[in-house]
């Protein structure tokens, strides 16, 4: 679904990410929320990469994008994909051998491996068909909101488009979420990770998911 930019009240400003996190659909499933593919493109962030579990540890996923003079300053909407490394089949060997084992990944396999086989021109198109198929499987009804410009965030929304990131340093503080531990993956081998990419807890939780995310989000009254 596309929209403009309603101002009409309190926003949740999230940026397009690939396989976002626990906190991210925390805030998907709150409602009220717009997603920015018109903001600027951003290297090393959750715009292109995920995080998931496997047997040496958490490990980072990234997509391959056309490198030029305009990176960095183009839209995630304009940001092309580079398919000449073959980044799809090496991520989801890398999903496919950690997650075999898990308990429901015979479960969702068939819906999630032919996006990887699908060349996408862009982030967006990339990110949006895995963000609505993954809203699909936890059993969420949340309808994705995308803006069709920049969105300029009033005083009074919460704009998340840096704050959930990689970089320990550009973590925004959330005191509306608390991540709810699970079973993973070679967890004989591994502390809890929290807040993995969603796959992890879709394939470790599977029906069980939806609620966990509700569970890890903190309702406080303001």
């Amino acid at each position: 679904m596309v929209i403009g930019s309603p101002k009409t009240k309190k926003m949740k400003i999230l940026s397009l990410t690939y396989l976002g996190n626990i906190q991210y659909f925390s805030k998907l499933i709150q409602g009220d929320c717009i997603i920015d593919p018109c903001e600027n493109y951003v290297k090393q962030s959750f715009r292109n990469r995920c995080e998931i579990m496997t047997a040496d540890g958490v490990k980072s996923l990234s997509i391959q994008t056309v490198k030029g003079s305009n990176a960095n300053k183009s839209s995630l909407m304009d940001t092309e994909i580079d398919y000449s490394k073959r980044w799809q089949s090496q991520h989801w060997k890398a999903i496919s051998s950690s997650y075999k084992s898990s308990p429901y990944f015979d479960y969702y396999v068939d819906a999630l491996e032919p996006i990887y086989k699908e060349r996408y021109d862009t982030l967006y198109q990339f990110n949006s068909v895995l963000l609505e198929c993954v809203l699909r499987l936890i059993g969420s009804d949340v309808k994705p909101v995308y803006s069709e410009s920049y969105v300029d965030a009033a005083e009074f929304d919460e704009d998340w488009r840096g704050g959930i990131s990689p970089k320990v340093k550009d973590v925004k503080p959330d005191v509306d979420f608390k991540a709810v531990e699970y079973w993973q993956v070679f967890s004989e081998r591994h502390p809890f990770a929290p807040n993995l990419s969603i796959l992890d807890l879709l394939f470790c939780e599977g029906p069980n998911a939806l609620q966990i995310i509700k569970d890890s989000t903190v309702i406080i009254s303001k």
